[in-house]
């Protein structure tokens, strides 16, 4: 099935950004840049409805390790284990892959050597967004792909389910996001899934007086235990993180939490706290201002530690350095 452009907010934030990115970057050297990224896109979504989900995790677990360099793409080889090896990164999902890498495909015969993974992915999350719904971003282009890739990078630089709201304001602050940004960047919850592994502890072992956690809805607890039942032997079973709206971007979200409705632990953390409450409460009735504030962190994100000159390098494979590193 196919989501509509549901929502079409376009905003021109004013980010400080390396002066090399820049809005037309392929203008002259893969002036089709912007129409295979979003043909491709396109064919995707409609053909895997969790593209868009998956890709904007991608895209998020790519940033906050190392900057915004595709370094999350790179494959592990006999001399390097490289951040897909990293646990939390087990579960990214296997279509974010398969569309950066079609898009890059689709790119080289065109215009070979030119766009950077880092690039593709930027671009493809910000129109895989529009597609199910959400706000129109600026992305600056220019970015080249990182040259590094390793396991012990990812560690402490991607939020956890178990992470307190401590844990998580000092991580996002450490990169230069605001507790605001990182409530209007968690809304991404409003689209795709969560294995059951990632929550079933609230479920079935809150604690050694109260198996369930109290602040989950009982019938959407019920309804969970029943789906996840079997999440020790079948590591895939998984529920959506907007039980409401699961396939369109929008403040549901954000509307769930004080129903008992959020499915994380560190989303209920969020609705609960009384640093990120006010936050969640403003979205939660106004999705224009989730939008906004959405837009400009994303903006903001999309520059986090971009590699531009001799930092990086422009691959002619997404999931292989140009040449071995060990």
């Amino acid at each position: 099935m196919a989501f509509p452009f549901l929502f079409l907010i376009v905003l021109s934030v004013p980010v400080s950004v390396d002066s090399k990115l820049t809005l037309g970057y392929y203008q002259k050297t893969c002036p089709n840049f912007e129409k295979i990224i979003r043909e491709t896109v396109t064919n995707k979504q409609i053909n895997s409805p969790v593209t868009a989900a998956g890709t904007l995790r991608l895209f998020f677990h790519d940033c906050m390790v190392d900057g915004c360099d595709a370094s999350v793409l790179i494959s592990s080889n006999t001399f390097n284990k490289a951040e897909r090896e990293a646990d939390i990164n087990h579960s990214l999902s296997g279509d974010a892959f398969d569309v950066i890498i079609h898009a890059k495909t689709n790119l080289e015969l065109v215009c070979p050597g030119i766009v950077s993974c880092s690039d593709i992915l930027a671009q493809a999350t910000r129109d895989l967004v529009v597609m199910v719904g959400g706000p129109f971003y600026n992305v600056r282009l220019g970015r080249k792909d990182g040259m590094i890739s390793k396991l012990e990078n990812v560690e402490g630089n991607l939020p956890l389910v178990s992470d307190s709201v401590d844990q998580l304001i000092d991580m996002f602050a450490g990169k230069g996001f605001t507790t605001k940004e990182l409530v209007a960047l968690s809304g991404g919850h409003t689209i795709g899934f969560s294995h059951c592994k990632e929550f079933a502890g609230r479920l079935f072992n809150f604690s050694a007086t109260t198996p369930t956690d109290p602040d989950i809805y009982p019938k959407f607890a019920e309804k969970l235990k029943v789906m996840c039942g079997n999440f020790q032997k079948d590591s895939d079973m998984s529920a959506f993180n907007d039980v409401m709206t699961p396939g369109k971007f929008d403040n549901m979200y954000f509307q769930n939490l004080p129903r008992g409705l959020g499915l994380l632990a560190t989303d209920n953390a969020l609705g609960k706290d009384p640093r990120t409450k006010p936050f969640v409460d403003m979205y939660a009735v106004n999705q224009t201002a989730f939008f906004n504030d959405f837009a400009h962190a994303m903006e903001k994100l999309s520059i986090h530690g971009v590699k531009t000159g001799r930092k990086g390098e422009v691959r002619r494979r997404c999931d292989l350095f140009n040449s071995i590193k060990t």
